[in-house]
């Protein structure tokens, strides 16, 4: 494992970079910075190493126009409806930094603030980070280890963990940003993907769920077999119309094994991604461009495994409350591969 300084916060605390190497399978840079996955770099067919992330080579870049590229997103990832949730008959208030509604944590999330790191093993590196109470408006102070680890076999498996002192509410995932034709190689329309779900969750012209638990049968939604992601987000549906693309939660079937898969036909490569998780957000880069990064919309896309949007507000989603005593636990695995 490969630690170097990465840059230095205007406070004069410096952020460093760990390289996670798993040989020529796999290889992973992860930044203090907001727990974020800067580089992923995997071969393609031929064996040629290139990075599928998208990311910035420079802290500056982070600090000034970064949407959540491989950021660690918390406390609570996605949003939240009014920025406001009822807690055991108490309300609280959130940061509304998307007005008027949270989203992916409030102003300063924890893809924000600096993690504490240490290797934790071969090829593993734990980050951790207290969040007091209060911040941002969630209650409990938190305490969140989260474990990077990558292995021979080309898989990068994030391992999260967390206990909180006061009834809380929590989502953490990572916000990667993949293209699998190489970073900054075109859009990811003729990417083909498969999602192991048969309902996802419509939402209003806010981006926040509107309870349905929707099937995806008959509509663009529909990638429970596998379809280039450019074949219907064109579509002429109310959904896609809402977030410029797909943007939205799919709600897994029942089971384990392969969540979602991921092609890029001329590279070869590939992507799975299992997880513990009821669902992802799957997120087709849609906004990007808009807000000064040097990429165009769809340069790429994100699978964001985790609980619903707004379950704090919808007691029929699966809860995201956590208590003391209790301790939170969630796995995602990212494998990279090559199609047969």
């Amino acid at each position: 494992m490969r630690k170097e300084q990465f840059g230095t916060l205007a406070s004069g605390r410096p952020v460093e970079r760990f390289t996670l190497d798993g040989g020529d399978r796999l290889r992973v840079a992860v930044l203090t910075y907001g727990g974020i996955i800067q580089a992923i770099e995997t071969p393609d067919a031929a064996g040629r190493m290139a990075g599928v992330a998208l990311g910035f080579d420079t802290l500056d870049g982070y600090l000034e126009r970064s949407p959540y590229f491989g950021a660690l997103v918390g406390r609570y990832a996605n949003r939240i409806g009014g920025a406001a949730f009822t807690l055991d008959g108490t309300v609280r208030d959130l940061a509304p930094n998307v007005p008027p509604d949270t989203l992916h944590g409030g102003w300063q999330g924890f893809d924000k603030r600096i993690w504490d790191a240490e290797p934790d093993g071969d090829g593993s590196l734990a980050l951790s980070y207290v969040s007091p109470d209060g911040e941002e408006g969630y209650p409990g102070t938190l305490s969140v280890r989260v474990v990077y680890t990558v292995t021979p076999r080309g898989e990068l498996r994030i391992e999260y963990r967390a206990t909180t002192d006061a009834p809380t509410v929590l989502n953490l995932t990572n916000h990667s940003y993949f293209n699998l034709a190489g970073a900054g190689n075109g859009d990811v329309l003729d990417h083909v993907v498969t999602i192991d779900a048969d309902h996802y969750l419509p939402e209003d012209d806010r981006q926040i769920p509107t309870g349905e638990v929707a099937p995806v049968a008959g509509t663009p939604f529909d990638f429970t077999r596998a379809r280039r992601i450019g074949e219907r987000i064109g579509a002429d549906h109310p959904q896609l119309r809402i977030g410029k693309g797909y943007d939205h939660c799919w709600v897994f079937n029942d089971g384990d094994g392969v969540r979602a898969r991921v092609e890029e036909p001329v590279s070869g490569r590939s992507l799975e991604v299992l997880t513990t998780e009821p669902g992802v957000q799957f997120y087709t880069g849609n906004m990007l461009g808009s807000d000064g990064t040097p990429y165009a919309p769809h340069a790429a896309l994100c699978l964001e495994t985790q609980h619903f949007p707004d379950s704090p507000n919808r007691p029929e989603f699966p809860s995201a409350v956590l208590r003391p005593g209790e301790k939170f636990v969630s796995v995602t695995t990212y494998r990279f591969g090559t199609v047969a």
